[in-house]
């Protein structure tokens, strides 16, 4: 059997300000043409359909569009809801898209319950697990504590029950969204951290014989059987070295595997550029990233006048102005994101603690209040954007 896998669509997500509209409808094309070319039997979307809860209506007219084109080609797609998603609002009409070969996943409950499609070496069942909330999900599931591992491994604990009842032979594929062990995050995904842990180990899925895994944007392998397809398109700076791309995997008799990258169209290559304005608007090497996208970072110890004014004549699609002047650490100038660079909430409140008690820093009991608090915040923002 032959899977298309894909998924962070985040249909509605602009990049910078830029709308991303078109390019995400060009970016739906080469899907279904992908399908037409290389005959795919089964496409599988591994979540963040939308880029929030409650998209735009441009953005529900794309994924419309893009359902009964697949739809119109027979093409059977497999899809789940991810954390950008509101389950619920895309799992509406779920039984009647399903005649049409369109199956939504968007309900831990059901995560057991397959999509069982047939090709000439018999039966391969699709489980769907949507983004599980720890402390939405562990009692439904049946999870030992509301942390991801513990969900997912109850989750994966049914799909295995349930693979055990299916005739010898039968071959399987989990779709899910989650941040795996091993897999290299950007800054375009947003924190899914419970209890100071967001990764879960892969494996946690193993039984089956292919994970098509969502919510990290960069496409890579954790594992043979165990992959990223990453987003079709680069939402953050951080993406400038990606290559955008689809997996192909063909999904043999006995559950061999073999997998192929399938490129997707770039709207405008990305770059990350760094050094002094007066450096960045003469340095004859940076001629080729005048149609780039471009994020720059000067390093000049005092702010320059106009400088994106002055960038923007030469790199005419930058989007981006940092600054980060060259100091000494120990420089009483040096920036207040400078020193906060690359820690999370937890280690910057852990830090404030330290800082009004002239040195004397949490105890693990308030790091633990600490983490609390910031896991319900989080949780409590993700309920109320659902519920909207």
């Amino acid at each position: 059997m032959r899977i298309l896998h894909t998924s962070d669509w985040h249909l509605g997500r602009s990049f910078h300000r830029v709308p991303m509209l078109d390019a995400q409808a060009a970016y739906i094309d080469h899907l279904v043409e992908t399908v037409r070319e290389h005959s795919v039997d089964v496409v599988v979307v591994a979540g963040d359909v939308y880029d929030r809860a409650v998209p735009p209506l441009s953005a529900v007219q794309l994924f419309d569009d893009a359902l009964h084109r697949l739809a119109a080609d027979g093409v059977p797609t497999v899809m789940i809801s991810g954390n950008h998603d509101s389950a619920r609002r895309l799992g509406v009409g779920a039984g009647l898209i399903a005649r049409a070969g369109i199956h939504l996943r968007t309900d831990p409950g059901e995560c057991s319950t397959p999509v069982v499609l047939r090709d000439p070496q018999g039966d391969v069942a699709f489980y769907g697990l949507p983004y599980l909330e720890p402390a939405l999900v562990k009692d439904g599931l049946g999870a030992s504590k509301a942390g991801h591992e513990a969900v997912l491994t109850a989750a994966m604990d049914r799909v295995r029950a349930d693979l055990a009842t299916r005739p010898d032979g039968t071959r399987s594929v989990v779709l899910a969204h989650a941040f795996v062990a091993g897999g290299e995050p950007s800054d375009s995904e947003r924190d899914i951290t419970v209890g100071g842990v967001a990764a879960v180990p892969a494996g946690v899925f193993d039984g089956v014989d292919y994970v098509a895994l969502g919510h990290l944007h960069g496409c890579q392998t954790v594992t043979e059987r165990v992959r990223y397809s990453g987003s079709p398109l680069a939402y953050s700076f951080s993406e400038h070295a990606h290559r955008k791309t689809m997996w192909l995997i063909d999904l043999g008799a006995g559950g061999d595997l073999v997998a192929e990258r399938i490129d997707c169209p770039v709207p405008r290559p990305l770059a990350r550029l760094r050094g002094s304005l007066g450096t960045l608007l003469v340095d004859p090497a940076l001629e080729r990233h005048q149609e780039s996208w471009v994020e720059a970072t000067l390093t000049d110890p005092a702010r320059p006048d106009e400088p994106m004014t002055r960038l923007l004549e030469r790199f005419p699609h930058a989007l981006s102005l940092v600054f980060d002047p060259e100091r000494r650490p120990e420089d009483p100038l040096a920036s207040y994101a400078q020193r906060l660079e690359g820690r999370d909430d937890q280690q910057v409140a852990e830090d404030f603690v330290a800082h009004v008690r002239g040195g004397s820093g949490p105890t693990a009991q308030e790091r633990a209040v600490l983490r609390a608090a910031f896991d319900d915040v989080r949780v409590g923002d993700g309920v109320d954007e659902v519920s909207r």
